[in-house]
């Protein structure tokens, strides 16, 4: 199984975290951690997860990239590269 290690900006909108899980466990990624965090003064959230699966990492990306409540992702890690961007 991959590991991939990403980070990514959303509204702090009550249902978000509910959407990423729920196109996290559709795209057959399962969550090994997850964090979050609130910045600008409680209007966004960082979200942090690191998740792992036999698919390609992009198509859990591009399906997040879709949600409304998403600004921006960042990949962080695979388990392939272990190289941190």
């Amino acid at each position: 199984m991959n590991q991939h290690s990403f980070a990514m900006q959303t509204r702090a909108t009550p249902e978000v975290l509910e959407r990423v899980l729920r196109v996290t466990r559709h795209r057959g990624f399962q969550i090994q951690s997850m964090q979050v965090d609130e910045i600008d003064n409680r209007q966004a959230l960082r979200i942090r997860l690191t998740v792992y699966s036999e698919r390609p990492i992009s198509l859990l990306l591009n399906q997040l990239n879709k949600l409304i409540d998403v600004a921006q992702i960042n990949e962080l890690c695979t388990d392939q590269q272990q190289k941190w961007a």
